[in-house]
């Protein structure tokens, strides 16, 4: 193969456009995303009140980091829900650089580990990307998870009413409407499904991260960016009251 076909194939799906979306988020909430920082100083603040008023209840949490994050990016959240009597976990894959063919069965093998010391199903938290991973894993497994929670995660309505999919292909190499493995984004998983989504969320159109009837079980809505999710002080109790939701 000559040097400039290699090339061009690496860019091939990369690159790819597709058809334009009808909406999507303004500019002016995408970069309300800037305000990470403070974020972060706020749930550092209020880490002692947020534990306190997160009901824990020794579930065993599974935590999916977004694009391009990472566990460390889920570390506040980890630390707040532990403190607050749940059994949080990192997903230990390292940095989300997006789909792959055994990215379902990485995460199996993950539960199938926290699994071995509780024996009990464990609930899937997944920020972003994070939370199409965990639902369609929650389709393949059902029997090993108590439930799922998706935070800002675009699994209704168009892959590309968002502002992140070409930033996606240009990571995964995938195209958005065409992940590596089998997926259906709009069937709800056979467990219990709340989705986190906000109006301000900046990154993904809140129509697609909300859902329809159908589509998930319910609904929260959160004040907080698309960032914030993970790391603001609104984004992790959001969590807790959807974790408490699920309560057996």
């Amino acid at each position: 193969m000559p040097p400039y076909a290699a090339v061009t194939t690496f860019w091939k799906d990369r690159l790819a456009s597709g058809p334009r979306a009808v909406a999507r988020p303004s500019v002016q909430h995408l970069v309300g995303n800037m305000a990470l920082p403070f974020d972060l100083a706020r749930t550092r603040a209020q880490a002692d009140a947020l534990a306190q008023n997160i009901r824990g209840d020794g579930r065993a949490v599974l935590l999916i980091p977004g694009l391009l994050a990472s566990d460390a990016r889920m570390e506040p959240m980890r630390a707040i829900l532990n403190r607050a009597g749940f059994d949080a976990h990192h997903w230990g894959q390292g940095r989300n650089y997006g789909p792959k063919a055994d990215s379902l069965e990485a995460i199996d093998r993950r539960v199938d580990e926290i699994r071995r010391s509780t024996g009990r199903p464990v609930t899937l938290v997944g920020w972003s990307l994070g939370g199409l991973y965990a639902r369609e894993y929650a389709k393949l497994s059902a029997a090993k998870v108590g439930g799922v929670v998706t935070m800002g995660t675009p699994f209704s309505g168009d892959p590309r009413a968002n502002h992140a999919w070409r930033l996606y292909q240009l990571v995964s190499g995938m195209p958005v409407d065409r992940p590596p493995f089998p997926c259906t984004r709009e069937a709800k998983p056979p467990v219990p499904t709340v989705a986190l989504w906000s109006r301000r969320d900046g990154v993904i159109l809140p129509e697609c991260a909300k859902g329809r009837s159908g589509e998930r079980d319910s609904a929260i809505e959160v004040d907080c960016t698309h960032m914030g999710f993970a790391a603001a002080p609104e984004g992790i109790a959001a969590v807790g009251k959807a974790l408490e939701s699920m309560r057996g």
